[in-house]
């Protein structure tokens, strides 16, 4: 608990055109890391465009650390076929956090993140005020594959007792 800054709850929405693995489709879950943490979504059969609207949450120790996805075709005889991956960088988002506000108007963007080099958005993506807390909704382009996207939101969830920002 002492190194914790809080939690980030990912939710997993969807995946957009995704790539085929089977014969005219695949069965993809997403794999979540950072660090040693490691969390998975449910497989989601025959569907080149699944719905997922998983939450996944992880335990924040370093801003510094890029979040990593991978998305798998679930196999049953053999080992589960690759189908992309990304990034994200929770930096933009934490400096949106540490601005400390807390009466916006609600849908209010406090940052615009543009699509680069150094992050996977295919869109621009935006740090919003919703319900008392800033989300970060984004539509991330795989790399390493043909093609397929994958649409989330991020948001910060203050641990009662750990460091939180003031640790940073």
């Amino acid at each position: 608990m002492n190194n914790i800054l809080g939690l980030l709850r990912l939710r997993i929405k969807r995946g957009i055109n995704l790539a085929v693995r089977d014969t005219k489709t695949s069965d993809p879950y997403v794999v979540v890391t950072m660090g040693s943490q490691k969390l998975k979504t449910k497989v989601i059969k025959k569907n080149c465009n699944p719905q997922w609207n998983e939450e996944l949450t992880l335990s924040i120790t370093n801003f510094e650390e890029n979040i990593h996805l991978e998305v798998y075709d679930k196999d049953t005889l053999t080992v589960d076929d690759k189908m992309g991956d990304a990034d994200i960088d929770i930096k933009p988002y934490v400096e949106c956090i540490k601005m400390g506000l807390d009466v916006l108007p609600k849908g209010c963007a406090v940052k615009k993140v543009q699509p680069s080099r150094t992050n996977c958005l295919s869109s621009e993506s935006c740090c919003v005020w919703e319900n008392g807390k800033i989300v970060q909704d984004m539509i991330l382009k795989l790399k390493n594959v043909e093609c397929g996207e994958i649409v989330l939101q991020i948001e910060w969830i203050h641990l009662p007792g750990s460091k939180g920002l003031a640790g940073v």
